[in-house]
């Protein structure tokens, strides 16, 4: 995989991100990585970012492109829509990264970089490595949401990852190949416990390099006690299920 050749997509689900996905596309656009492109995934926002997203494919078509969804499914059905156009067109990185500006675009070279350069089949930007931290802004009880959840989450699994529940990573084409994206069952934020889970049974490393998540500065979190509920069951679903 040649760092000129490299064709690396970041795929990114909106829903009412119209004041952020301007912000995050120019900090994807301002880095020095040939070949990276951003792939908006809008499932018929009320707010209109579906149409902010086409402007800006209008006005950089070789690096921006739009997948209009027509429901709102949940997170984990429009990164699997995603992930498999992003497959479809050849892509040899596939970077997953929220709208809301808490992952920070500056660390897309690291991860890619740490694809390129070791064995891993996909890279976590993580908070809970040596250097990794999250916002002072945010709220105590997440933050205690958050890491129980990774406890929970490993003790089942046993992932060995310090941040299982992340959103933030790089994989390697060939790696989510061989995880069978359309198959994943799961929505919400246990599609990505599920994501982690099939790359370790499949014996892929995951590594893990340190960010700095932010709070949000607009919109609202899609967090909901049914997304929380599923989270909670999905580990023992898929232990289950093997």
């Amino acid at each position: 995989m040649g760092e000129s050749s490299s064709k690396i997509i970041v795929v990114v689900p909106t829903y009412n991100e119209r004041d952020n996905l301007p912000v995050l596309a120019g900090l994807l656009a301002d880095l020095d990585v040939p070949g990276l492109q951003l792939l908006v995934v809008d499932d018929n926002s009320p707010d209109g970012t579906g149409d902010v997203a086409d402007e800006l494919a209008k006005a950089a078509p070789e690096r921006i492109g739009v997948l209009h969804r027509t429901e709102k499914d949940g997170l984990g059905r429009a990164y699997v829509a995603g992930i498999t156009r992003a497959l479809s067109e050849d892509a040899d990185i596939v970077i997953q990264m929220d709208a809301d500006l808490s992952h920070p675009a500056t660390v897309v070279p690291t991860m890619v970089e740490t694809l390129r350069t070791t064995d891993a089949g996909v890279v976590i930007g993580s908070r809970y490595v040596p250097g990794g931290s999250a916002a002072a802004e945010w709220a105590w009880h997440r933050r205690a949401l958050s890491a129980w959840a990774n406890f929970y989450v490993n003790a089942i699994l046993r992932l060995h990852v310090k941040d299982a529940t992340a959103g933030f990573k790089a994989w390697k084409a060939d790696t989510l190949r061989a995880i069978d994206v359309p198959s994943i069952q799961s929505n919400g934020y246990s599609f990505q416990v599920e994501m982690n889970y099939r790359a370790v049974r499949r014996g892929f490393r995951i590594a893990e390099v340190p960010i700095r998540f932010e709070e949000r500065t607009h919109g609202a979190s899609k967090m909901s006690l049914k997304v929380q509920l599923e989270s909670a069951l999905m580990p023992w679903k898929l232990l289950v299920r093997r």
